[in-house]
C-alpha cells in the first residue's frame, strides 16, 4: 500500500501484454475460422459438382467451424476484458499524475446551486471532488456516493466507514474486479430502471393459464406427431392448436408486455449477479462490510444462480424470435409459457433485487473512498467527534491540488476563538485556503482519508458563500444571492449540528461603509448563535472587528512579495493583518499602464 503508482504501472504494463498477446490469437483465430470455411465450401463444391467426393466429407469442416466461432467469440470476451483491466489502472495512473479532471464521472447531475457548500466547494461538476473519486458502474452507487459528501455522517457511522474504507483499501485486487468484471453494459448499470421493473406491479395471470399453456404445448405436439404418423386425420391435429391460439390471444398484450420488458434488465442484472457473486468470495472484518454482505447472503439463493434462471428464460425469448423457431415456439405455446415464468421470477426474486442494488451500491460508494485511500497512503483519517473543542488541521492542504505543488498549513480554530479573518491581496490563497478547509471536512464526514497530517474536528453543519455571481435571468446582482446564501447560513445555526461557516470576500458588492456595518453584525450574529468559522477580506477594514471581539477572533493573513518586478506567493498562512496590497502590481504585471495620480484640485478649479 505504500507505493500505489508502482503497483498500477506493473499491473498495467501486464494487462497490456495479456491484451497484445490476445490480439494475436484473435486474429489469428479469425484466419484459421476463414479458412476452414472455405475448406467447407471448396468441399460442398466438390461433393455436389464433381461427386468426387462423399457428402460426408463436409461434416468436419462444419463442426470445426462452429467450434472456431465459439472459441472465436471466448478470446473476444477475454480481449475486452484484458482491456477493461489495462484502462483501468491508466485511469489510476492519471489520477496519481494530476490528470483525471477529463475522464470519469463528473456528477454534474447532482450540482444544487441552492445547495449550502455544494457549488462552492466544487463537490460536483468537472474537475469536481465527485469526479476524483467515483470509480461506481452503478448509478445506485453514484449517488450514495454523492450523498455521502453532500451531507454529513454522524461520528459512529463516520468511523464504521473508515474501519471499511482502511480494509477495502488493503484489497486492491478486490476493488479492480469490481470495476472490471462482468459484461460491459454501457453506460454502466442502470440501477434505477432495474429496482423500478423489479418492484413494478405484477402483470396478472391467472393461475389456472400456467397449467393450461403446458397441456397445451402437449396436446399440440401430440396432434401433429399423431397426424404425422397417420393415426388421425389433420382436422383432428388442428382441435388443440385452435383452442392454443384462442388462449394465446386473449393474453397477448400481457405476454408482450413482459418479454418486451425483460431484455434490458436481464443484462442489467447478469453484472449486479457477477459483482456480487466476486463478493461472495470475500471475507470481511470491518462491521460495516460485513452487514453489508449480510443483506445479499440471508435472501436466499446466490444471486448468481438466480439471475443464470431468468437468463435462460431471456435465451428461449431470443431464440424464439428466429424465423425458423418461431412456429416450433407457437405449437409450444413458449411465450405464454415463459411470460409466465418471468413474472414468477419477479414476483419471488423481485424484492431481493433491490437489496442486491442497494448493496452494491453502498460497496462502490465505500469502494470509492479505499481507492482514494490507497492511492494517497500519506493522507490520514480524521477524529470527528461530538464535543470537540473545534477544528484542528496539522499540514492541511487541498485534495484536489497535485500533492507535489501544495503548501501545507497548520489551521487551528479551537475554543474560544471561534472566527479567523484572513486577509490578504490578490492571489494569495484566501479562496484556495477555505476551499481546502471545507474540502477536507466534506471528505472527513463521508469516511475517507483527508489532506492533512492529522485533523479533529465536530460533526459541522457547513455554510459557505464563496462563488456566487450575477444572474442575468433571474434578475439578481451578485450582492443579492449572498445575503442570501448568508441568510440560509444563519438558518443553519437552528439545528442540532454545530456550524462552520466560510465566507470568502464578505459583502464585496457593496461600499465600504455598509460592508463594515453589515460585516460586523453578521459576525457576531453568527457568534452569539454558537457557529464558528472563517472569512476572507482584502479590505483592511474588516480586519478591526478581530480586535472587537476579543479572544473570541483572531487575524491571519497570507502575502506576498515583490522580486525583481514579480509578485511571488508563498500561501503560508501567517498571524496578523496583512501589511500590503499587490493591486498596482498585479496590473502593471499584464501590461495595463497606470496614470499617476491627479495633483489634488484647486478649490476654484473648474472641470470642462
Amino acid at each position: 500500500m505504500t507505493d500505489p503508482a508502482g503497483l498500477y504501472r506493473a499491473e498495467e504494463a501486464r494487462w497490456a501484454a495479456q491484451l497484445e498477446a490476445l490480439e494475436r490469437r484473435f486474429r489469428a483465430v479469425g484466419l484459421i475460422r476463414l479458412a476452414v470455411f472455405l475448406l467447407g465450401v471448396i468441399v460442398a463444391i466438390a461433393a455436389v459438382m464433381t461427386r468426387s467426393v462423399s457428402p460426408a466429407w463436409v461434416i468436419p469442416p462444419v463442426i470445426g467451424f462452429v467450434v472456431l466461432i465459439a472459441w472465436h467469440e471466448r478470446i473476444a470476451r477475454g480481449r475486452d476484458a484484458a482491456t477493461r483491466s489495462r484502462d483501468y489502472y491508466r485511469r489510476g495512473l492519471g489520477r496519481l499524475a494530476g490528470e483525471w479532471a477529463s475522464t470519469g464521472d463528473d456528477g454534474a447531475r447532482y450540482v444544487d446551486p441552492g445547495h449550502l457548500y455544494t457549488s462552492d466547494l466544487e463537490v460536483f461538476g468537472r474537475g469536481s471532488l465527485f469526479q476524483l473519486l467515483s470509480t461506481a458502474r452503478t448509478e445506485t452507487g453514484a449517488a450514495r456516493l454523492a450523498s455521502w459528501l453532500a451531507s454529513g455522517a454522524p461520528p459512529a457511522e463516520i468511523e464504521a466507514r473508515q474501519a471499511a474504507v482502511r480494509e477495502l483499501a488493503g484489497m486492491p485486487a478486490l476493488r479492480h474486479d469490481l470495476a472490471v468484471i462482468g459484461p460491459n453494459v454501457e453506460h454502466g448499470l442502470d440501477s434505477a430502471t432495474l429496482r423500478s421493473w423489479a418492484t413494478a406491479e405484477p402483470v396478472p395471470f391467472a393461475a389456472w393459464l400456467t397449467g393450461v399453456a403446458r397441456a397445451g404445448a402437449v396436446l399440440n405436439l401430440l396432434g401433429l406427431v399423431g397426424w404425422g404418423l397417420g393415426w388421425w386425420p389433420g382436422y383432428v391435429a388442428m382441435i388443440p392448436i385452435l383452442l392454443s391460439i384462442v388462449v394465446t390471444t386473449t393474453v397477448q398484450r400481457r405476454v408482450r408486455a413482459v418479454l418486451e420488458g425483460v431484455d434490458a434488465p436481464e443484462r442489467q442484472l447478469v453484472l449486479l449477479a457477477e459483482l456480487l457473486d466476486r463478493l461472495a468470495t470475500a471475507e470481511f472484518q470491518a462491521p460495516w462490510l460485513a452487514a453489508l454482505t449480510a443483506r445479499w447472503r440471508q435472501s436466499g439463493e446466490a444471486p448468481g444462480a438466480e439471475v443464470r434462471r431468468l437468463a435462460r428464460y431471456v435465451d428461449l425469448v431470443d431464440a424464439r424470435r428466429n424465423q425458423l423457431f418461431l412456429p416450433i415456439a407457437g405449437v409450444l405455446l413458449l411465450g405464454t409459457q415463459l411470460a409466465i415464468a418471468i413474472e414468477g421470477w419477479r414476483r419471488r426474486v423481485g424484492r431481493a433485487v433491490v437489496d442486491w442494488v442497494e448493496a452494491v451500491g453502498d460497496l462502490e460508494a465505500v469502494g470509492s473512498l479505499a481507492t482514494f485511500a490507497f492511492e494517497h497512503p500519506d493522507d490520514v483519517f480524521p477524529s470527528v467527534r461530538d464535543g470537540a473543542a473545534g477544528l484542528d488541521a496539522v499540514g492541511l492542504a487541498h485534495p484536489l491540488l497535485a500533492e507535489s505543488g501544495v503548501v501545507r498549513n497548520e489551521v487551528r480554530l479551537l475554543e474560544p476563538c471561534r472566527l479567523i479573518i484572513v486577509s490578504g491581496s490578490n492571489m494569495s490563497g484566501k479562496s484556495t485556503l477555505l476551499k481546502a478547509i471545507g474540502t477536507n471536512l466534506v471528505l472527513a464526514q463521508a469516511g475517507a482519508p483527508v489532506r492533512a497530517r492529522a485533523l479533529t474536528a465536530p460533526p459541522y453543519a457547513l455554510g459557505a458563500s464563496l462563488v456566487l455571481r450575477d444572474s442575468l435571468l433571474e434578475g439578481r446582482s451578485r450582492f443579492y444571492a449572498e445575503i442570501i446564501r448568508l441568510r440560509d447560513v444563519v438558518t443553519l445555526t437552528e439545528g442540532d449540528r454545530p456550524v462552520l461557516f466560510l465566507l470568502d470576500e464578505l459583502l464585496s458588492g457593496t461600499n465600504s461603509h455598509d460592508r463594515a456595518i453589515g460585516a460586523r453584525g453578521l459576525l457576531l450574529g453568527l457568534i452569539e448563535r454558537g457557529a464558528a468559522g472563517f472569512v476572507t477580506t482584502h479590505d483592511l477594514a474588516l480586519t478591526a472587528i478581530a480586535d472587537e471581539l476579543g479572544p473570541r477572533a483572531a487575524n491571519w493573513h497570507l502575502e506576498d512579495r515583490l522580486v525583481d518586478g514579480t509578485l511571488e506567493f508563498d500561501y503560508r498562512l501567517a498571524p496578523g493583518v496583512v501589511e500590503r496590497s499587490n493591486a498596482l502590481e498585479l496590473m502593471r504585471s499584464v501590461g495595463l499602464e497606470i496614470a499617476p495620480q491627479n495633483p489634488k484640485r484647486s478649490p476654484n478649479e473648474t472641470t470642462g
